[in-house]
């Protein structure tokens, strides 16, 4: 796979590389295509090396034997930002720094499989950075996003939708989902949206008063 960079625009979305399950050569490349900054996780470097990709950040706690120079070389111009705060997990300080750059919206990838813990860490840390930062999770099996309280988006019929609150999410209204919700509540644990799917072509509309909501495309 070759370097990225067809724009270096900041209002494009940067792209996160995690050290979870990896997607598809395909979603990585188109990906990769548009993205003005590419960031990897941590002991993730050596998977991204391997896929000949040019990296231009490698942010992490470092907590293991690191040489910096040797990444410095492979990869220049590198940056490499130490981050040791061991109350942030490294996507949260991946997140941290594309504020800190103006940067408007990022895509994740390799967030998801490989240890639950790390994935439900990863989807519900996005509730925090609700108003700074416009976050998607991608993987091979599902485009994951928090939603604004009032969200409308066209779909072909039978898409595959699940709503699935982080904590307590209330007042939620939709239009055109099979199962429609009118004033519901959702709660993690207890009844979530899942496995939802959009009744016919068309604009899907769904809000909801208080919470944070998660929006799962999924792809079966």
């Amino acid at each position: 796979m070759s370097s990225h960079h067809i724009v270096k625009d900041d209002q494009e979305p940067a792209l996160i590389i995690a050290n979870g399950a990896s997607c598809h050569p395909e979603l990585l490349g188109q990906l990769l295509e548009w993205s003005p900054i590419v960031i990897v996780l941590d002991s993730a470097i050596e998977r991204v090396m391997a896929l000949d990709i040019k990296v231009d950040v490698l942010l992490g706690d470092f907590d293991r034997d690191f040489d910096a120079h040797y990444y410095k070389e492979k990869q220049y111009p590198l940056e490499i930002v130490h981050a040791p705060d061991q109350n942030k997990t490294d996507l949260e300080k991946a997140f941290d720094y594309l504020i800190e750059r103006n940067i408007p919206a990022v895509n994740v990838i390799w967030a998801t499989g490989k240890r639950a813990d790390h994935t439900i860490t990863n989807l519900t840390t996005i509730a925090q950075y609700r108003n700074s930062l416009k976050i998607v999770v991608l993987d091979d099996h599902s485009k994951v996003f928090l939603l604004p309280r009032k969200f409308e988006k066209w779909y072909p019929a039978n898409t595959i939708i699940s709503l699935i609150p982080i904590g307590e999410v209330k007042g939620i209204c939709s239009k055109n989902l099979y199962y429609p919700l009118e004033n519901d509540t959702l709660t993690l644990g207890y009844r979530t949206g899942s496995s939802n799917h959009v009744a016919q072509d068309g604009l899907v509309l769904i809000e909801h008063q208080e919470g944070n909501l998660l929006l799962m495309e999924c792809m079966d």
